[in-house]
């Protein structure tokens, strides 16, 4: 009994020293070295200051910027809060948000379908892209605001437009963050 006893101390010792401490470690190492912007978050670093990630959405409300999709992450992107709403395609109180975000959006681009992302949250409700067609909604009001034309604006969008993942996953998505960073970098929104 003793030597099992022994025996099983070791070995959690042993599994705890290897799986717990040296295989963190060199998969931490391997990922420095050889994927170093992500293994430290995907961070975008303008004048010295970091501005967000490229994986985390960040909340954009002013009419000279492109606006993310809706976030359910706590008080809206937030990583420690991390989740969808769970609220189901019959709960009143998704309904009535949805309804209203259509409606308000509406009144922005008279006769056009919204899209589906400017109103719903993803499931994690973190995403940092938002589709082409969302984007285009969103020209007009961008331009005007920035006193571009509305062609110059969308050839920045469809520079910031990247299709599925290896071509065969995901969605054709643009970068919120980045999108509005060249915006602000190239034409300085009016006051």
């Amino acid at each position: 009994m003793k030597k099992q006893l022994l025996t099983a101390i070791w070995f959690t010792l042993a599994t705890t020293l290897i799986f717990g401490v040296i295989y963190p470690l060199v998969v931490t190492g391997i990922a420095q070295v050889a994927f170093p912007s992500q293994a430290n978050g995907s961070l975008i670093v303008k004048n010295g200051q970091v501005v967000g990630s490229r994986l985390i959405g960040q909340s954009f409300t002013a009419d000279k910027y492109f606006h993310s999709r809706p976030s359910s992450a706590g008080n809206g992107y937030d990583p420690t809060a991390s989740s969808g709403s769970n609220l189901g395609p019959t709960n009143q109180a998704l309904i009535s948000r949805v309804h209203d975000d259509v409606a308000k959006l509406q009144q922005e681009r008279p006769g056009l379908l919204v899209p589906a992302d400017m109103v719903t949250t993803s499931g994690s409700g973190l995403d940092p892209d938002i589709s082409p067609a969302n984007a285009d909604f969103q020209v007009p009001r961008v331009a005007k605001a920035r006193g571009m034309t509305v062609d110059e604006l969308q050839q920045v969008v469809a520079r910031h437009t990247l299709g599925r993942q290896y071509g065969i996953f995901g969605e054709p998505r643009v970068n919120v963050l980045e999108l509005n960073l060249d915006l602000d970098a190239m034409a300085p929104a009016h006051p």
